[in-house]
Parts: structure tokens; sequence; C-alpha cells
């Protein structure tokens, strides 16, 4: 294993203490040094806290500040952050509007959320994302992960927050936005949790595995390497079955292409491509896009596609303005 490591006990604390001090104008870290906030606290809103799994940053820390989350709390790599983390992170920042949390469909992550809530002294509401299409049930879930789609549901819901919305309503947009929205990886290579020390699976230099989760949980099947046009055509067909299932048929979409950390820009605009094809085939319309490493596995080879079904309502809150580490526009 090779990482720009000291100790794998100090990994977290001294990469979030980092962060926190290149991006200062933006979050600062907690009292406790396992979660981050927002620089400036926002007064009068409700707070949306997120987190889950260190590995896939910038998710969540890289999405806090103006626009999005008012904290959020990573645990150690692929592991839920703790109960304790979450309560504090709330009380941190939530006020008496009430405090939402945006949770992954992981059974660690939603028990352990589902505990802070209740500890938690105010009103809370729980967002749950489940967008990936690949597998119904996986290592780690009951029903679908949540994978790179929530990030378009975080954006989303932060214009919605910083705008003055109520925990219900944004419970109900959150809840809307998690079921126009669907994704679906492929991974070239493993990554490597620096608790193990070696990759988490193997792949043949001809192999790929379709369908992989976040964490490098098994995906629909291992197959032979194949070009990138049926890469896309294959992913896409998934998510846009999936959606047209519900009901999405036609339309605007978002669509975001998500590298996993070890994959170029250069590859990933070129699946850019490739998905926008199969979208102006289905009828769909490209209505914004976003492109780049925001949902990590650590240095995994490999990507997904997000497409998430929008209407000028929900357009009107993706491209309200955000300041963040990860995401900005408009400010």
């Amino acid at each position: 294993m090779k990482k720009f490591i000291n100790t794998v006990d100090a990994f977290l604390g001294e990469s979030l203490a980092g962060f926190a001090a290149i991006h200062n104008d933006i979050v600062s870290l907690g009292e406790t040094g396992l979660f981050v906030r927002r620089a400036a606290l926002a007064t009068g809103k409700v707070a949306l806290v997120s987190g889950g799994g260190s590995g896939h940053e910038p998710l969540h820390a890289g999405f806090v500040g103006k626009g999005m989350l008012d904290a959020a709390c990573p645990g150690q790599v692929f592991t839920s952050p703790t109960p304790d983390q979450i309560l504090a992170a709330a009380n941190a920042v939530g006020g008496d509007k009430g405090v939402l949390f945006i949770v992954k469909n992981y059974a660690g992550d939603r028990m352990n959320f589902e505990m802070a809530a209740e500890m938690r002294e105010g009103p809370t509401a729980t967002v749950i994302t489940d967008d990936d299409v690949a597998v119904e049930n996986s290592t780690w879930t009951t029903g679908r992960r949540g994978v790179a789609g929530t990030l378009i549901v975080e954006k989303i819901l932060g214009a919605a927050a910083e705008r003055g919305a109520s925990l219900e309503r944004l419970k109900a947009l959150g809840d809307e936005v998690n079921s126009r929205t669907r994704s679906m990886g492929v991974a070239l290579t493993s990554c490597t949790v620096p608790a193990a020390g070696k990759p988490t699976f193997a792949l043949a230099d001809d192999e790929m595995e379709m369908g992989v989760g976040i964490h490098g949980e098994p995906g629909r099947h291992r197959v032979k390497l194949a070009s990138a046009k049926a890469i896309a055509e294959e992913m896409m067909a998934a998510v846009l079955n999936d959606l047209a299932g519900a009901g999405f048929r036609d339309g605007p979409v978002i669509l975001l292409v998500n590298g996993f950390g070890g994959t170029p820009s250069l590859e990933l605009y070129l699946m850019a491509e490739m998905a926008k094809t199969e979208l102006k085939r289905r009828g769909l319309t490209l209505a914004r896009g976003l492109v780049g490493n925001y949902v990590t596995s650590l240095e995994m080879a490999g990507l997904s596609l997000t497409v998430s079904a929008v209407d000028e309502r929900l357009l009107e809150l993706w491209d309200a303005p955000v300041k963040t580490a990860a995401l900005r526009w408009g400010c």
C-alpha cells in the first residue's frame, strides 16, 4: 500500500484539520474535531446536516457552505459517523427551525442518524437517498444504495433552505428529488482502505465491475472491458429504464458524471458525451450537467452516471448561488 499517511488512527483527523485550515473562509472545524460546519453560522433557517464514512471526498464536507449543508460529520474510512458525532454537529448548527438530516441508505448510517435524531432536542426530519439502480440489496443495505445522487438532493435542498423553506417542506422536497434521481457505477480497479492495507477486490486487466458500490461492494456482474460507448449505453439503459418506470420518460434532466477518484477528467468528459447521446436518443433534454470527482471511493478508477428528472422549479433551485469548497457558482 502506498498512501500519504502518518498513522491509520490519525488519518481522518489530520485530513479534516487541513481541510478546515485551507477553506477557513467557508468552514470551521467542530469543537470535537470530528465534524465541520459553516464558518459563519446561518440563523433563521432549517439546518441541513449530512455525513457518512470518509473516503468519498468531497462528499460531504466539501458541500458545507452557503447554499448547501450547514454541517457534515465524516466517520472513519467507509465507516458511519457515531451518534455522538452527528448530535454534536446538529447541536452546533441547529436552531428553532429544526434540523434536516440527509442520509445515504446504508444500515450503519441510518441507525446512527436515527439515534442522533432521537437524542436531539427540537424538531428533526430525515431524507434517505437511495438512487443506485444496480442492485436492490447489497452488502451493507436493505434496499438500494445512496450514492452520487445525494449531491443533487443536497444542492436543491440547500437552496430551498436558504430561501426559508420549512422543515416539513424540505422533507417533502428531498423525498421528491430522490424519487426523480437514479445512478449507476462502474469500476475498472479497486481501492485500498488504509486499515486493510490491500485492495478490496481484484480485477484482471481486461475486466470491469458493472454496478459497483462506492465502498467497492459487488455490482450486477463482472464483465470484459468494453468501449466507452458500450459502457455508457448499458449504464444509461439501466438508469433511464428505471426512471421511465417511475413515470419520468421525457423532459429536462440534470446529468452528473461522477469520478470515483482515479479517473481523469479527459475520460469523464468523454463519458459525458456518450451519456448525452443516450439522453438525446431517448428524447430527454440535457438541461444541466456536472462532471468531476464529487462522490469518490478513495483512489478507485471508475465512475458513476446520475440522471435527475427536473422541472423549472427544481432547475431554479439547482441554479441558485452556492459557495462550498467543492461547488461554487453565483457567489
